[in-house]
């Protein structure tokens, strides 16, 4: 069973750089061989994809975020990287890193607890 965990800063200062990180543990295989997402939920609305890591290696960002996000792996350390630039207090939500989701259901294998991220204005 996949197991991953989000960290990062909690509060960001409006225009700002966000940084988060998903430890990952127990994958079987190699991690080609599954995907890997950001998903976030802003305060009072619905889960929203940021972007993934496809199987194929290739990137796919949600279109409103294209211009400022970029998700990439650490395979020395087994954690993949959400960088979100230029943040607004939009950007407030809290972050899930998760494999092997279907995004259009937004369901997915396994799923971190999630990480409170609060952009100051």
């Amino acid at each position: 069973q996949v197991q991953l965990q989000e960290s990062g800063p909690g509060l960001v200062e409006s225009s700002h750089a966000l940084a988060l990180t998903c430890t990952v543990s127990g994958v079987s295989g190699s991690t080609n061989e599954h995907s890997w997402t950001w998903i976030r939920q802003p305060p009072g609305k619905g889960l929203e994809w940021v972007g993934y890591i496809a199987k194929s290696g290739n990137t796919y960002y949600r279109p409103t975020l294209k211009s400022r996000a970029s998700i990439f792996w650490d395979t020395s350390k087994n954690q993949f990287t959400l960088h979100l630039n230029s943040v607004t207090p939009e950007d407030t939500a809290v972050y899930f890193c998760a494999t092997d989701c279907t995004i259009a259901s937004m369901t997915c294998g396994s799923w971190g607890q999630g990480t409170q991220v609060t952009v100051s204005s």
